[in-house]
């Protein structure tokens, strides 16, 4: 049974990746854009989508109103909070509302922009990138309230802070994710045995609580329901669910959050029927053209391209070598369905408007999800469902864990 880092070690290793993601993406984040001021407003129990990347994990929750503020200085990006007192907090941000008891907030904040004359202040707002719209109506109307018409008129919706600051990974994080991937992969190893699935008794609900539960007494978390499903010889339908019998094609999708880092992916499994000792060639010929597209993909995420471009020179490969494919792929990196580029999506095989326009860069990791039809379990077009999580570094793509050429034999 594979092990977990203790919570006191998860929290070192979440600050260490909060200081490399505040000492070196937040200022290449800044160079990028044209903000000179980065304003995060978050207000308790309804937090900006990026506050996971800003704060401490001893820092849970905004308190009341947390506000930060990243300054654009000659001497770098400095960084101060306007909130209330905390120690945690303080080990990364400079407090600037010191007079807290007398000084409003906003009187505070109101300062700090009198201070450093910003000409341009950054604010998330978006109505293309749900992790950039973390400016709730309530906090904007405080700040329109609570300001000078000088500033407000100046805050403006700037999408570069927030998709990059959660979609690129820290050295660290680049260093941790097969770990990762490790533990997530171990839970779908651990399933897919004759210990744990006995046909004709099992059914695919049980297997869907056995991830769950997994999780769980691994003290992790599961930031999607786990899915289990059946392709069936002789039934047209690619995805059913119910009771498990021989000869059944297992297809689970299956992600973990852990030490603030996303997982996600699907892998396949064979059950056997009555003397059977090895998976069914038809099967194993299917997953090597899966592979296959896999790679493809693989091949053709280069950074500085657009999610689009990506998607459209994989597909047009995949027609030129004859394999009928699907590709929805998409970043994971602090959430599941990460900030970044989207490449395809499953309700749209076409370039996909501004969120498909982002363009890859190196340290990022992905849920690289696909499938591909070809004969298998009866049929002319048997679906091959795959999601592997992968990382991209300046040395191209890297699978996170082995396995993916093999589906599971269970006999």
């Amino acid at each position: 049974m594979i092990k977990v880092r203790s919570v006191r070690e998860r929290y070192e290793i979440q600050e260490r990746c909060l200081k490399e993601r505040l000492e070196r993406i937040v200022p290449q984040a800044m160079e990028q854009s044209g903000a000179d001021i980065w304003l995060h407003v978050s207000r308790e129990y309804n937090e900006d989508p990026t506050f996971r990347a800003l704060f401490p994990p001893m820092y849970p929750t905004a308190r009341r109103l947390t506000i930060l503020a990243f300054v654009k200085t000659e001497e770098g990006v400095r960084r101060f909070h306007v909130a209330m007192p905390d120690e945690d907090l303080e080990r990364f941000y400079e407090r600037y509302w010191v007079d807290w008891r007398e000084e409003p907030q906003m009187a505070a904040l109101q300062r700090l922009f009198e201070e450093y004359q910003p000409r341009t202040i950054a604010v998330d707002r978006s109505k293309n990138f749900a992790v950039a719209d973390g400016l709730s109506a309530g906090c904007e109307a405080l700040l329109l309230e609570g300001l000078d018409e000088t500033w407000t008129s100046r805050m403006y919706a700037d999408d570069v802070f927030p998709i990059k600051v959660m979609e690129l990974r820290t050295p660290t994080e680049m260093e941790l994710m097969p770990e990762v991937a490790d533990v997530s992969y171990s839970i779908l190893e651990e399933m897919y045995t004759s210990e744990v699935v006995k046909p004709g008794i099992t059914t695919t609900q049980d297997l869907e609580f056995f991830m769950r539960q997994r999780a769980v007494d691994l003290g992790l978390e599961y930031w999607f329901e786990p899915t289990m499903d059946i392709e069936r010889a002789g039934v047209d339908e690619s995805r059913i669910t119910g009771v498990i019998e021989p000869g059944d094609l297992l297809h689970c999708d299956f992600g973990i959050r852990y030490m603030n880092m996303m997982t996600d992916s699907q892998r396949l499994a064979y059950v056997a029927r009555p003397g059977e000792t090895e998976i069914p060639s038809e099967l194993v010929d299917a997953l090597a053209v899966n592979n296959r597209f896999q790679d493809i993909v693989c091949e053709n995420m280069l950074p500085g391209r657009t999610g689009n471009e990506v998607f459209e020179a994989s597909l047009a490969a995949a027609r030129e070598e004859g394999i009928d494919a699907m590709l929805y792929s998409h970043p994971c990196n602090m959430y599941g369905h990460g900030p970044g580029p989207t490449i395809g999506l499953w309700s749209n095989q076409g370039s996909i408007p501004v969120v498909g326009d982002v363009r890859v860069d190196e340290n990022t990791c992905w849920a690289l999800e696909l499938n591909v039809k070809a004969p298998a379990q009866g049929r002319d077009k048997c679906f091959i469902y795959t999601e592997e999580t992968i990382m991209l570094d300046s040395e191209g793509v890297h699978y996170l864990h082995e396995g993916r050429d093999k589906i599971t034999f269970i006999g």
